[in-house]
């Protein structure tokens, strides 16, 4: 895909929704943090009924901490692998307590230190809470990247660093947004709806679907 088309992408992308965010409910970077953490293998619909009652209770590493494992299983069970979660979750909110003052660092180095936080969720916090330019590759935007042959990889870190080299800059701040919205609701996986795609026309996907 050349340049004059990914630019005409992401410039109608911007044009339909000038100001994307993250599905995820949150009020501050560890608020996010912690959704990221439990969205894992998990719907950010689940994730938001479960933090809509857990953070009013408790949304600070020290309030976390102090409800223990147990206490923090009983507002997250309803999310899928739960109980590793609350173990990393509650080891995350001591190291936050006891390294870095409860403050959720902007740095990739001390996040990925930080339990149950991988490449892609240390990606989203960097981005979403701190606007940094990065590039959080997930299911969805692995498949579209590959799929409309927007930035092609055969794993998500090829992928990432193709669309920090190739998004325009002026669109890398939310690039990570639209595409997420992108693949969930239009370019989805076992049928994609190019009938009604903003992009068809730009799109080199061979196999275009003719309906809506």
């Amino acid at each position: 895909m050349n340049a004059e088309k990914r630019r005409e992408i992401f410039r109608r992308f911007h044009e339909d929704n000038p100001h994307p965010q993250t599905e995820l409910a949150y009020s501050s970077p560890f608020e996010l943090l912690i959704a990221v953490i439990l969205s894992a293998q998990a719907t950010d619909v689940g994730v938001n009924k479960a933090t809509a009652r857990l953070f009013p209770v408790a949304n600070t590493p020290a309030a976390i901490l102090a409800l223990g494992v147990e206490g923090l299983s009983e507002y997250i069970k309803t999310i899928g692998l739960y109980p590793t979660k609350a173990k990393n979750v509650i080891e995350t909110c001591r190291i936050l307590v006891e390294r870095h003052q409860g403050v959720v660092p902007d740095n990739r180095e001390d996040l990925e230190a930080l339990p149950g936080v991988g490449r892609k969720t240390a990606n989203v916090v960097l981005n979403t809470a701190f606007r940094q330019f990065t590039m959080a590759v997930d299911t969805h935007i692995f498949r579209v990247a590959n799929r409309t042959n927007l930035a092609p990889g055969k794993n998500v870190l090829e992928v990432e660093r193709k669309l920090l080299k190739c998004v325009p800059k002026e669109y890398l701040l939310d690039a990570h947004h639209w595409l997420i919205l992108h693949g969930r609701y239009v370019c989805k996986a076992r049928k994609p709806q190019c009938g009604s795609c903003r992009i068809e026309d730009l799109c080199e996907y061979r196999h275009k679907t003719s309906d809506d």
